[in-house]
């Protein structure tokens, strides 16, 4: 227990209109989280890759960077016209994007936040999911690239102010993805063109090597990718997508996943047991498995190993999302988006379902960084009603529960798995806890303004009845009069209220039949 007591602490990032705070992670010593930060008005906020730094966007483009080991602003930057600010893998640069009118205005800035000072300076007119950040970066910062007209440009990360030190020719490109862990190899994309297929290729980083490809593949029937390293980067996994599909079997298009390896031993499609759109697919912590979910629904789940040989089948549901835990162990397989939310947990090691569970609406979904919780979101602008947060155990049982009025954004700290004892211990070390529901403060029910706490726990929320149209929630009383039955005693007020009207109208008719006769 010793050991457990040094490891590092699991913080919560937790963002609505009123700005950011921190939370304790879990554990929770009385069923409810600790505040590290008390509420910090922003716009945006987000960690670096390792954990080490926090940049938040506050009003008037004001940017803080935190030392996450005290959390310290330690550099603020005041950036006019900003648009996108990112952080580096390590948090040792700032990037940022402004509104420019003129080429002439270097829109794209790379600060150091150490200094303050900036390094490097470039025109940049727009910003896309494809070309931003700007500069890519590995995991250790040691490789630095970015995406240019035709080429992939190299930086010395150590030394921006040389420029760009070598380039890697490809015609036609239209997006990268940079290997992370180690920043050995680079994806490059490009497009169909006058006939011509697409193509995926793999270039080595190092200066000298980036003259061939040591990986490619050709495809037609191609409107985007989607490029997954593997920790290792020995292999690249690429889901295609088209806009048509031309057997007419989906609305969405058609989507294939493709393999391929930087030694080129291999480089095609997965072989999948269903057909269907590839709906996720996430590499392993170790690199050396994936796991896919695909197929038309109800959808099939399947975990391969780095010769895209299947080890382990998830079974099929109402499935769209996986997430690998980070220690390897767990599995969780989800449907969220338009499905109902349903959730199963896997152990991978031992080849067998720990429990299922549904988390509704949810909009984000994630495993902390030491592998024993997992975090559902349901946030806003994506939908603005029930927004809260779930933690989940790691067999799936409830752990804490907290609604909110507006929700933007929640986060676990990143730390690396490697800092956290083996994942067996990590479950001994903790005991099953109660489940703790916190209503919202604020604007509400009149219910939830009067409360003043927020630690009672309420019991579970029964399943919703199935829905009735009004024509035949009264159908059981009407068939029993038709066939002479005594109606049923449950029936509704407006039930009776129309059944002695009935029973007047014809009592009414039968008095004035009588009087006629």
């Amino acid at each position: 227990m010793a050991a457990i007591d040094r490891l590092p602490s699991l913080d919560i990032l937790v963002r609505g209109p009123e700005g950011f705070s921190l939370w304790n992670g879990p554990p929770f010593s009385n069923g409810q989280p600790g505040v590290k930060i008390e509420k910090v008005a922003c716009s945006n906020v987000n960690f670096s890759e390792d954990g080490s730094r926090l940049m938040a966007t506050k009003p008037d483009s004001v940017i803080s960077i935190y030392d996450c080991s005290s959390y310290k602003e330690i550099r603020s930057f005041r950036v006019p016209n900003l648009a996108a600010a990112t952080l580096s893998p390590r948090g040792t640069f700032l990037q940022t994007f402004q509104r420019s009118t003129t080429p002439q205005e270097k829109n794209v800035i790379l600060w150091n936040t150490e200094t303050g000072d900036p390094v490097y300076h470039q025109f940049q007119k727009s910003i896309t999911k494809t070309t931003w950040p700007s500069i890519r970066f590995s995991s250790d910062e040691a490789i630095a690239c970015r995406l240019a007209t035709n080429e992939i440009q190299f930086f010395d990360a150590r030394d921006f102010s040389k420029g760009v030190v070598h380039r890697i020719r490809v015609p036609g490109l239209a997006a990268i993805e940079l290997s992370k862990t180690p920043g050995s190899h680079v994806a490059a994309f490009v497009p169909e063109s006058k006939g011509v297929p697409a193509s995926i290729q793999i270039f080595g980083c190092e200066k000298g090597s980036e003259s061939q490809p040591v990986a490619r593949r050709s495809f037609f029937r191609c409107s985007t990718v989607q490029l997954s390293w593997n920790r290792g980067s020995t292999g690249l996994l690429t889901v295609v997508q088209s806009d048509v599909d031309k057997t007419n079997q989906s609305y969405y298009g058609e989507s294939k996943l493709n393999y391929l390896t930087t030694d080129g031993t291999f480089e095609g499609v997965v072989s999948l047991r269903k057909d269907g759109p590839v709906h996720d697919v996430q590499w392993s912590y170790s690199g050396s498995e994936f796991a896919v979910v695909y197929g038309f629904m109800p959808a099939k789940a399947t975990v391969f190993d780095k010769k895209c040989n299947p080890l382990l089948e998830l079974g099929t549901g109402p499935y769209n999302t996986i997430r690998w835990n980070p220690k390897g162990k767990f599995l969780c397989l989800a449907g969220f988006g338009n499905l109902p939310g349903d959730m199963a947990f896997w152990d991978y090691v031992d080849k067998k379902q720990l429990g299922t569970t549904k988390a509704e609406w949810s909009v984000t979904s994630e495993w902390s960084p030491d592998g024993r919780y997992f975090m559902t979101a349901t946030t806003a602008p994506r939908l603005q009603v029930d927004n809260g947060i779930k933690i989940f155990h790691y067999n799936g049982s409830l752990y804490f529960k907290k609604m909110f009025d507006k929700l933007f954004q929640v986060d676990w700290k990143p730390e690396s798995p490697e800092r956290f004892a083996e994942i067996v211990e990590l479950i001994k070390s903790i005991d099953s806890l109660k489940v703790e529901e916190a209503k919202p403060q604020g604007q509400g029910s009149k219910s939830s303004q009067a409360s003043t706490k927020i630690t009672s726990t309420n019991p579970p929320a029964q399943k919703p009845a199935a829905y009735r149209p009004p024509h035949a929630k009264n159908s059981a009383a009407i068939q029993a009069e038709l066939f002479g039955e005594a109606p049923n005693d449950g029936m509704s007020k407006n039930a009776l209220r129309n059944k002695k009207k009935r029973e007047k109208q014809k009592e009414k008719k039968a008095a004035e039949a009588a009087g006629g006769s």
